[in-house]
């Protein structure tokens, strides 16, 4: 019989894919242009643009607007522990500035963001969440949020005026922890967490913002913080491409009786 050609999308993306594992093509370096790969190749220009979408589809590749197609800083994805990350210990980790920055120092690369702090109403459905009155201002703290040089996610958290205002949550440097240790020492510890996830386009903003093309796809999360009480003290709106994140949770079933 005779043997199965592999498709030319999976060989020569099986090649590039080779060739960046072994650093022929080292983590933020220029790969060759839509048409040089065409060319090169001897396929159509669909098959080439084909080829690095499956490998940006693998977390392997970014592409740029404007600038043409890098092998990605982070070889793999960006792993969001949903269950682990914002335990104290893990999100104060060697003086970290919250869950984020932690998880990318654990990558061995540096966290920053560039953060817009405002007084402002908030989307209706965050007003409801905190169950504020509809005109009622919140603290938005907008952040565009980066590994090294790489813009790899977008957010903004809300929290109450009357938990926020005048306090460090409306500073630039929220300290160590970030802004549940900020919470818990102003009286609102947060002891529980909902999150809900929804895959999406991105908006033309957002797209803008993480480098990304509109026909590409983006995790919206949205956080809710709880106190004790059961009163919502921070909502954060995360967007992220979903080529560079992958997310996990676990949680107890069925426990034994004691």
């Amino acid at each position: 019989m005779e043997e199965t050609k592999v498709p030319k999308v999976q060989r020569i993306a099986a090649d590039l894919r080779t060739k960046i594992r072994q650093g022929v093509y080292p983590p933020g370096s220029a790969l060759p242009q839509v048409r040089e790969l065409q060319e090169s190749e001897g396929v159509a220009y669909q098959t080439a643009r084909d080829v690095y979408r499956v490998l940006e589809d693998e977390g392997l590749i970014i592409s740029r607007r404007g600038e043409g197609t890098f092998v990605s800083p982070i070889l793999g994805k960006i792993h969001r522990d949903g269950t682990g990350r914002y335990i104290k210990s893990a999100r104060e980790e060697a003086g970290a500035r919250g869950a984020f920055a932690a998880e990318i120092a654990r990558l061995g690369m540096t966290s920053n963001a560039t953060t817009v702090i405002s007084r402002e109403r908030p989307p209706k459905r965050v007003a409801e969440i905190l169950g504020t009155h509809r005109a009622a201002k919140a603290l938005a703290r907008a952040r565009v949020m980066r590994a090294d040089a790489t813009v790899v996610q977008v957010a903004t958290s809300y929290f109450p005026g009357d938990v926020a205002f005048g306090t460090q949550l409306e500073q630039q440097d929220t300290g160590d922890g970030g802004s549940k240790s900020r919470l818990a020492e102003l009286g609102y510890q947060q002891t529980s967490i909902r999150e809900s996830i929804d895959v999406r386009p991105p908006s033309k903003t957002e797209a803008e913002s993480l480098g990304i093309s509109a026909d590409r796809l983006v995790y919206e999360i949205t956080h809710v913080g709880l106190t004790e009480g059961g009163r919502a003290v921070e909502v954060c709106v995360h967007v992220m491409p979903i080529t560079l994140w992958s997310l996990s949770y676990e949680w107890p079933i069925d426990l034994p009786s004691a």
